[in-house]
């Protein structure tokens, strides 16, 4: 368990090895026992890299209720574990939320990003995606009881609450420059009914690099975890580290 200042403790799993480390993170109310993660794991441990997974708070092993979470408080999760946990740049893979949060981190510290590989990426998704679609009926729920439940293909309603509507504000990747100054690749399937591939063509034209690349997967949904997807995931992680 990682401490951190906020005095939230940070489940996570780390493997050593040589060279870059790569840091995957994970997505809304997933956790660092997901396919992709152990799939990740399983490659590190073949191709003897330093690996590093963890549980934002409220999320798997991690302390807090997923429901006072917010994406700024994820954010300083990522944060605290990049910091305390590795040395030197990382090559970043975010999956879904964490492609939003490995997209911040790029932002705020450049210089701890060897590459990023994101899946799925859903920057702003609090805004474009649930915000967006919600009608007057449901935004005024959300205003006045301060929290709305919401159907889910993955198991139980997701509970979207007032504060992680408006932190999510504070956070917006696609409102402002982003400069990506070291290699992308942003993988995407085309059968993705939770973040549409337009989201992804937006990104990579919003994004500014000299090596950002966007694949789509044709065929493939929103878990990107089947043989074929999982082996592009670490093949482009190993693009990015020649």
């Amino acid at each position: 368990m990682l401490e951190t200042a906020q005095g939230r403790s940070i489940a996570y799993r780390q493997r050593k090895g040589r060279g870059t480390g790569v840091v995957f993170l994970g997505g809304f109310r997933s956790d660092m026992t997901g396919t992709k993660a152990e799939w990740l794991d399983e490659w590190a441990q073949r191709t003897g890299r330093p690996f590093l997974r963890f549980d934002y708070s409220g999320h798997g092993a991690s302390s807090g209720a997923f429901e006072d979470g917010c994406i700024g408080q994820w954010f300083a999760d990522a944060t605290a574990a990049i910091t305390t946990l590795t040395d030197g740049p990382q090559v970043l893979v975010g999956s879904s939320m964490g492609g939003w949060i490995s997209l911040l981190l790029s932002r705020a510290m450049p210089e701890r990003v060897a590459g990023l590989v994101t899946i799925a990426a859903a920057p702003d998704f609090t805004e474009q995606g649930y915000w967006a679609g919600f009608d007057e009926d449901q935004r005024q729920v959300l205003l006045r009881e301060g929290r709305i439940a919401v159907p889910s293909d993955y198991g139980d309603p997701y509970v979207i609450t007032r504060h992680l509507i408006e932190d999510g504000r504070d956070h917006l990747i696609m409102d402002r420059e982003l400069p990506l100054p070291f290699p992308v690749r942003m993988l995407q399937g085309t059968a993705d009914e939770d973040v549409p591939v337009d989201w992804a063509l937006r990104l990579l034209d919003h994004a500014r690099g000299e090596d950002v690349r966007l694949t789509l997967m044709k065929g493939a949904d929103h878990r990107f975890s089947t043989p074929e997807c999982l082996e592009l995931i670490g093949a482009s992680i190993e693009d990015l580290s020649r």
